[in-house]
């Protein structure tokens, strides 16, 4: 079964692919939005992650005519009333420039005492399945529309730390790993801690069960 993943990060395929594999889900082929022919993007104006990811992935079924994954995640920081929030990947104007909002964020929350700097990562991963394959999936118990919410809890640092990950994750101190940023731990052990592992993990029977259908 082919399944798109309504993005064009392939950290984000890759992250899917380990997810899908350590939880024994075979039989389902990943595709990423430059694997299909371009569509029109709606643009991602809902007010919360549920909105946004539910917005990516009826694009991506309805244009495809694959069962399609989409995730709408950011860093909630509490001294900022939960904000980024969705406005995570734009939060200094542009999209998606990590160092331009890295620079904001730190600038925005440098008088505030390391006994206030809690955060916390949401990731929410909407599926959503095409009419001619919704009909199928209901007897296998797996609605037309789905979505599941992962998090993470943590401390935003002083100073960006470690080099891999993306997005927030150098000034994000993981609760489980204390000295440490999400960007200096293996992807393993990120998986098994982050927001996005969290929903994906939920995700990953109902991708199971839809997988037996093309069998």
């Amino acid at each position: 079964m082919k399944l798109l993943v309504a993005s064009r990060n392939a950290k984000k395929l890759v992250e899917l692919e380990r997810v899908l594999g350590a939880a024994g889900v075979a039989g389902v082929e990943l595709v990423g939005l430059r694997d299909v022919a371009e569509y029109p993007e709606t643009p991602e104006t809902g007010a919360t992650f549920e909105d946004n990811a539910l917005i990516k992935a009826r694009d991506g079924a309805r244009h495809s005519g694959l069962p399609t994954v989409a995730d709408d995640s950011g860093l909630c920081v509490d001294a900022l009333n939960g904000m980024p929030g969705v406005l995570s990947a734009r939060w200094s104007g542009g999209h998606g420039d990590d160092d331009a909002n890295n620079r904001l964020l730190l600038a925005q929350t440098a008088d505030v005492p390391d006994d206030r700097r809690g955060a916390e990562f949401v990731s929410v991963c909407a599926l959503v399945l095409p009419p001619e394959l919704a009909d199928r999936a209901r007897g296998e118990g797996v609605a037309a529309e789905t979505t599941v919410r992962g998090t993470w809890r943590g401390t935003l640092l002083r100073a960006p730390q470690g080099t891999h990950g993306f997005g927030y994750d150098p000034l994000f101190g993981p609760d489980e790993e204390p000295g440490r940023s999400a960007a200096e731990l293996t992807p393993g052990r990120k998986d098994e801690l982050s927001h996005r592992g969290a929903a994906l993990t939920k995700l990953a029977p109902l991708l199971g069960r839809l997988s037996m259908l093309g069998r």
